[in-house]
Formats: C-alpha cells, structure tokens, sequence
C-alpha cells in the first residue's frame, strides 16, 4: 500500500486589508479558502489554475512559510502547522522549493559553490574538504560540471541557474520537493530537458513531487493526480488521464480545451470565458464560477454554494451539473 506522505485539510489563508493604521480590518482577501488533498509518497500531484486562483499560496502554507488562517498540513502524519519553531527547522529538511524565476532567487552576491553549501552549513554544520565534495556530488547530479562551482550567477544561463537551485533544495535529501512554474522562465527546448530532468531525479531519489502550473501540458506530462483551482478552492480533482479525457467541470473544460495541440491544423474546440477571476475580496455567492461558467443553470448556481460530487473513477468535482450522490459513470 502507498504511503500518503503529504496531506491537507481544510486549509485557509485569509489575507486582512487594512482601512488604515488606526481605523482597523477592512475585510480579507479569502486567498486559499477550504482546500484538502493528499500525495502519495514518489508521485506528483500537480495544482492548476489561473492567476490569483491561490495555488502559490498554498504551497508557501504547505512550506509554514506563512501561517494558514484555518486548517491543517501533515507531512507524515505530523501536523507542520502546530510544531515548535525547533521541530520546523529538522522538518524544513525534508521539505524544500523549486522557485519560479532563476534568475531572482539567487543572490548575485553567492557563487554557485555558496548557494548550494548554505543548507549544509546552517543544518548539517558541513565544513572544509566534506561540504565541498557534497557540493560537487550535487552538481553532478543535477548535470553542471566542477567549473561551475565558482561561477556567479550572471555567468550562467537560466536553465544552470534553475538545475543551481534544484542542487541547493538536494542538499538536504529532502521527502517533498514543490515546484512553483520551474519551467515558466526557461525557452522551450531547455524546458523539454528540465522535464525530463525532474522526472528521471524523480525516480532516482524516490522524491514526492507537488507541481504547481498553469501550463497544462507540463502538468499532463509530469503529474499523476491533478487539482484544479479557482478562485481559492479545489472544483475538480482526479488521475491526470481521466481529467484530461473526460473533464466534468466547466471550468476544467474551458482549461483543456485551450491546451494547443502539437499539429498544424488546431481543432475549433475552444471555450473562450468572458471576464476575469472575480476579486478574492468579494467572492460571489453561490458557485464562485458562475460570472463566467457558460453552462450555468439558473438561480441555484447564483444562490448556492455546490458540495463535492465523487465519482467512481475516483474524480470529484465541485458543480451543480451533476446530482450530489457519488456518480457510477
């Protein structure tokens, strides 16, 4: 039986506005607003969605890098967000992130050989010939050659810097490894080595990958579960095959239908929305889709908020389009 080594309840992180400095809350910006799922140690569990749906934020409370407002997150069995400040710094090695620009996260200051060593230095207190052979085995191991080492980050292109910060989150042989777009600031031909590169470290470090996109060819190549979010909640999760070939949402849909398809002639299949996300500070009520959704079906898409709908191939799915007992479809 696989292990489930990441799991998340009813997790929310409300964001208060301030009126001013003296005149209190202004209400809050509902970022993740009620998400649970779990991955399964060596998968990848991809969380997809438009800008400002909240995915972000959810991986920086999975890190503890901020507080939730409500909820929890087990990182083998064990609630991160009720530990000590000294049981957070031995649980931060087995959980690190892959940041979404290169060219921003390392500091310009830090040769290659620093960047990498500063985990070892701070958690394992690695010196002298030890700290510089493991930065050289990690280098080797994410493709960059001993040369490397004493290059600052200007000197290097921006998939060595992406593989630099893969070798820094390594250093501590980490459980879950969450990736934020990785690819989103890379060309495409380096972005096809990238993938390939993640997914064959993947298997030789049994590593639990949580793949936040909104490229969904990438998470289609990369992951075996997928979320969908909108606007701070999860409206369909399910294996990647059956949401890619079947998706019951209409936002999902919408999603996959706008995935280009690798030949010359595209299929006029498109669901074009109207409109944007609304404001995480006044959700509309009932389904928060509904401004946009071109299947609603009346007043109880504006009025009520949909329940989860399960289903035998193990989707689930946030919508009044289907009946509330679980479907055997």
């Amino acid at each position: 039986m696989e292990k489930i080594l990441l799991e998340v309840k009813n997790l929310k992180k409300y964001f208060p506005l301030k009126k001013g400095f003296f005149q209190g809350d202004k209400g809050n910006v509902r970022a993740v607003d009620g998400v649970s799922f779990l991955a399964r140690e060596g998968d990848s569990f991809g969380l997809v969605g438009e800008s400002g749906s909240g995915k972000t934020t959810v991986a920086r409370v999975v890190l503890r890098l901020i507080e939730p407002t409500e909820g929890e997150v087990l990182l083998d069995h064990k609630d991160i967000c009720r530990c000590t400040e000294s049981e957070m710094k031995e649980l931060r090695k087995n959980m690190q992130m892959i940041f979404q620009d290169p060219h921003s996260y390392l500091n310009p200051r830090k040769t290659v050989f620093n960047s990498v060593a500063e985990p070892l230095v701070i958690h394992e207190k690695m010196k002298g010939r030890k700290l510089r052979e493991k930065v050289e085995t990690l280098l080797e191991i994410v493709g960059l050659k001993r040369e490397h080492m004493f290059r600052y980050p200007h000197e290097l292109s921006g998939g060595q810097k992406q593989r630099v910060g893969i070798a820094r989150a390594l250093s501590l042989q980490p459980k879950l490894l969450i990736l934020d777009e990785p690819t989103s600031a890379l060309d495409v031909s380096v972005q096809a080595q990238m993938l390939n590169f993640l997914e064959s470290l993947q298997k030789r470090m049994n590593l639990t990958y949580l793949f936040i996109s909104h490229n969904l060819a990438v998470i289609r190549y990369t992951c075996n579960v997928v979320a969908v979010m909108y606007l701070g909640k999860i409206v369909e999760m399910g294996q990647t095959e059956n949401i890619f070939s079947s998706p019951r949402h209409p936002y999902t849909r919408a999603l996959v239908s706008a995935v280009p398809l690798p030949q010359a002639e595209q299929p006029e299949k498109t669901i074009l929305l109207e409109g944007d996300i609304p404001s995480a500070t006044r959700i509309p009520p009932g389904c928060r889709f509904h401004t946009r959704c071109p299947e609603k079906i009346g007043a109880v898409c504006k009025e009520v908020e949909p329940s989860t709908r399960f289903f035998s191939d193990g989707s689930q799915v946030d919508c009044h389009l289907y009946p509330v007992s679980a479907s055997t479809d």
